[in-house]
């Protein structure tokens, strides 16, 4: 099983996360995290890699639901989405699959809810524009 949805756009990168964080409010997530790997790299490492964005999503009534299934369930949240440069305008944009995170855990609420977070977090990465590859199969 992939642990991830993911789909290819052409845009620029700034257009990208734009994209996605409108997308992801179109679903009820706020970003609660933001990291540059780029940055973090150059700083950390003096390395030079491409530009790769973590955005760290959360919609809080699912964080709630899910804390009450189980409380050490914020040990996998929030909902990570990757978006990084591939080639020039070519860019990837990759989420969790929350069922396939979810797995190591034994509780069939939270699959459920695990499984309605994966429809929204498919309706994020399929309503981003310019696709050439849709998510989750390749």
């Amino acid at each position: 099983m992939k642990y991830y949805i993911r789909k290819k756009i052409d845009a620029t990168f700034e257009q990208a996360i734009d994209e996605v964080r409108e997308s992801l409010g179109i679903e009820g997530f706020g970003v609660l995290s933001e990291i540059n790997m780029h940055d973090k790299l150059k700083e950390k490492l003096n390395v030079d890699f491409r530009r790769y964005t973590i955005l760290g999503a959360c919609n809080p009534e699912y964080a709630y639901k899910a804390l009450q299934c189980e409380d050490k369930i914020g040990t996998m949240l929030p909902c990570n989405i990757v978006v990084q440069e591939i080639g020039k305008n070519k860019i990837e944009v990759a989420a969790v699959d929350p069922v396939a995170s979810m797995m190591a855990i034994e509780n069939p609420e939270l699959a459920a809810l695990a499984a309605e977070i994966k429809a929204k977090l498919e309706r994020v990465i399929e309503s981003l524009h310019s696709g050439v590859e849709s998510f989750g199969l390749v």
